[in-house]
């Protein structure tokens, strides 16, 4: 283990780790895993809270994944995507079509949640142009909003502090705008009247609907914790962006293939978007890949122009493993009716976390739906004090970290605007599993209060 760990550290980069906790001697090397728990390299269990990162939607240890990436690999490793089709990514693109909303019928693939973006960016691009919109370039996005990390999708994304570093190497056509965290109106009032609905409005008009190109949104948005939009807010985004000939783009890297309880969160709110963007779990993350889905009137006035090419690709899009996966991951989701379960269990997850939130004097709020929620901290909830500089730096700085070490639960401390844990279990959480969840950040939540109370 200890062989291991330098030589990760001698060698490895990783993902938005910081330099201190890459270094820390109790670095975890995840060895292997099974159902909705891994093993570290020591063969320490750990509760996978998080589905590795809102992906590892059926668990670890699926033999029946494995096996189609193999047979695939026996078969055809690769072969690329342009001009040419495979076997698996037809059939992959045909079942993921059957599954999305309204005309949404075609799918282009790429590799990432981010490369999705970068493709759904530049496909609103290339359907203007096709219609002859050579102004319409700009992007609407939300504050707080996470879509990415290539430029693209940097660019429209809303956590100040991950793009200040690359803003030089960044274009100038994307308007952030609040967001719909704590938004609401009175019963009976319309919900063109939330400020989250007018914002999007007033930012298109003031920019001269002429040069917008699209709105992006997650329908649960991830940045900021969970947040859940009111009743109406995508049937007006669907409004406005009919009303200026906009593009609506939901990213739903996290929210589809399952994690709010249908195949497409879009589904759960009832919109048809005009490109739905995903990744994560069209695979369970047994293999690389993502991609968008589009309505195909939009696809067919970019192919009837003198344009005559969407203008994009990558040589592993539509890779025939990834895609072979993507088939058989979408075949057990409907022979397991993965999505039933997950609605039948939400209110049971909901409830626990709840008990929790009333049970703890840290917690401030508990936000989600289905299989995806936060859990945002403070440091008094009966006096409404809320965490100081200092012990919000120290929680999100390690303090969290080690609390859920201890609990052997893999979740994540987040601080996109909050101190919180993101918790997303595996779809497949039983109730056992989801008790077990819960019982572990009981004891987080505990250890955090008491840490508190001596501060």
């Amino acid at each position: 283990m200890n062989e291991l760990r330098a030589t990760a550290q001698a060698h490895l980069v990783p993902h938005f780790t910081k330099g201190a906790a890459w270094r820390n001697d109790d670095l975890l090397v995840i060895a292997r895993g099974e159902g909705c728990y891994v093993y570290d390299s020591e063969g320490t269990e750990y509760l996978d809270g998080l589905s590795g990162l809102f992906c590892t939607n059926l668990g670890h240890g699926r033999s029946d994944l494995s096996a189609a990436a193999a047979k695939q690999m026996d078969t055809l490793g690769f072969y690329p995507n342009w001009g040419f089709a495979n076997e698996p990514a037809i059939r992959a693109a045909a079942m993921i079509a059957e599954e999305a909303p309204g005309d949404l019928d075609e799918v282009f693939f790429v590799n990432s949640g981010s490369e999705s973006i970068e493709s759904a960016l530049k496909l609103a691009r290339n359907y203007h142009l096709s219609r002859g919109d050579e102004g319409r370039y700009k992007v609407i996005a939300r504050q707080w909003a996470y879509h990415g990390t290539t430029l693209g999708a940097l660019a429209v994304t809303g956590v100040a502090r991950l793009r200040e570093p690359f803003l030089p190497m960044m274009g100038d056509g994307v308007r952030h705008v609040r967001n719909t965290l704590g938004d609401a109106v009175p019963e009976g009032v319309p919900a063109r009247e939330l400020e989250s609905v007018k914002a999007i409005e007033e930012m298109i008009l003031a920019e001269g609907p002429e040069t917008v190109a699209a709105v992006v949104a997650e329908p649960v948005q991830n940045g900021r914790g969970a947040v859940v939009p009111p009743v109406g807010y995508w049937q007006e985004l669907r409004r406005i962006c009919d009303t200026y000939g906009v593009l609506l783009v939901a990213d739903e890297v996290i929210n589809a293939f399952g994690r709010l309880g249908h195949f497409f969160g879009s589904i759960r709110f009832d919109v048809v978007p005009d490109i739905i963007t995903f990744a994560k779990g069209v695979t369970s993350a047994y293999q690389p890949l993502g991609g968008v889905v589009i309505r195909k009137p939009l696809v067919e006035s970019i192919w009837d122009s003198p344009m005559n090419s969407f203008v994009h690709g990558s040589t592993f899009g539509g890779h025939p493993v990834a895609t072979a996966v993507a088939a058989a991951t979408i075949e057990a989701m409907r022979a397991e009716d993965v999505c039933g379960h997950v609605r039948r269990h939400e209110d049971h997850l909901r409830t626990g976390l709840e008990t929790l939130a009333a049970r703890h004097e840290c917690v401030r709020e508990i936000r989600g739906v289905g299989y995806f929620y936060a859990i945002e901290l403070m440091a008094d909830s009966t006096n409404g004090v809320d965490l100081d500089d200092d012990q919000a730096a120290a929680l999100q700085g390690g303090v969290l970290g080690g609390f859920l070490r201890d609990a052997r639960l893999l979740v994540r401390p987040d601080d996109r605007g909050a101190t919180m844990l993101a918790i997303a279990p595996p779809l497949v959480a039983d109730v056992a599993v989801l008790d077990d969840l819960l019982a572990r950040t009981d004891q987080v939540l505990e250890r955090t209060t008491s840490w508190l109370a001596g501060r």
